[in-house]
């Protein structure tokens, strides 16, 4: 194990003592989460996504990046491996912070889900990709109506 992997290991499992914002970074994995783990095809190419996004996102901050890829792969692995997750469960969980925190709905950033849609899925994946993208869109639309 390479020393950078060392330490994005040892940020991810610590990330809420070491991480600024951690419960930010954690909101968007779980987003990311419940668009990748619709797809039954565990494909290396949806993390490559997931890398140019997290790029986007923290541009100046190569650990962040590699804790946010990793962190999402955590929830990921929860959900397929069903051990303590489920999609529901995870929007569930999502609702629940959106409502804490007034500030996650602008964290929902519709462009970078969208670019996880049917990647090599099939049509039961994109049919549920699809209700889950318009879960998130229904959360902005009454989030921002609560906020006007």
């Amino acid at each position: 194990m390479s020393f950078k992997s060392a330490k994005t290991f040892f940020l991810s499992f610590f990330r809420e003592l070491f991480v600024y914002h951690h419960t930010s970074l954690e909101f968007r994995a779980k987003l990311f989460a419940a668009m990748i783990a619709t797809n039954k095809i565990d494909d290396i190419g949806e993390y490559k996504i997931l890398k140019k996004i997290a790029k986007d996102i923290y541009e100046d901050d190569e650990y962040r990046v590699d804790v946010l890829v990793h962190t999402t792969k955590e929830y990921v692995n929860k959900i397929i491996l069903n051990d303590s997750l489920d999609i529901d469960c995870l929007l569930l969980d999502i609702d629940k912070e959106i409502k804490k925190n007034k500030r996650f709905v602008e964290k929902i950033n519709m462009d970078h889900l969208r670019r996880f849609y049917a990647f090599n899925g099939d049509e039961d994946t994109m049919l549920l990709q699809t209700r889950v993208l318009e879960f998130f869109e229904n959360e902005i639309e009454n989030r921002k109506k609560y906020l006007t």
